[in-house]
């Protein structure tokens, strides 16, 4: 799994100009997975994301988590993040999972948020074409790959 994680101060998502999720301060997730992600991926990944400090402390250092403000996450599924560029100009998807095994994964990992999180996590639609807004605070962006644990 490939994750793409955001520090923000608001996030939302629409679908047909329908309101779908919004938070305020937290994590905007976007979630790529691939067709041998599995379990193990999800639980390392749940805890490492809710734990990372990345979040100002009273000393305006990066000293604090999601968790430890009762912040807010929107996970968001994109196939896209397994694009393969490597060849021509028009990138090939063919490491992201197929969505019969990329949604009910996507779902778990989800479910594994909200157990280390103690609250819900807010979702977009799976497979939607979903218009994602946020506000990133700081910038704070950071690339997570459970197969790749550096």
């Amino acid at each position: 799994m490939r994750i793409v994680l955001q520090r923000v101060s608001q996030a939302r998502v629409e679908v047909d100009g329908q309101l779908i999720s919004e938070i305020n301060l937290g994590l905007l997730l976007l979630v790529g997975i691939e067709a041998d992600d599995g379990p193990e991926d999800i639980a390392w990944l749940a805890g490492k994301i809710t734990r990372m400090r990345i979040f100002a402390d009273d000393n305006g250092l990066m000293n604090r988590s999601v968790l430890d403000l009762q912040g807010e996450i929107l996970a968001i599924s994109q196939f896209t993040l397994h694009a393969s560029t490597r060849k021509g100009n028009r990138p090939s998807f063919i490491r992201a999972a197929r969505p019969e095994i990329a949604q009910p994964l996507y779902e778990q990992f989800c479910q594994s948020l909200e157990a280390e999180l103690g609250s819900s996590v807010s979702r977009g639609v799976f497979g939607a074409d979903m218009k994602v807004s946020l506000l990133n605070d700081g910038p704070v962006t950071v690339i997570i790959d459970s197969k790749n644990r550096e």
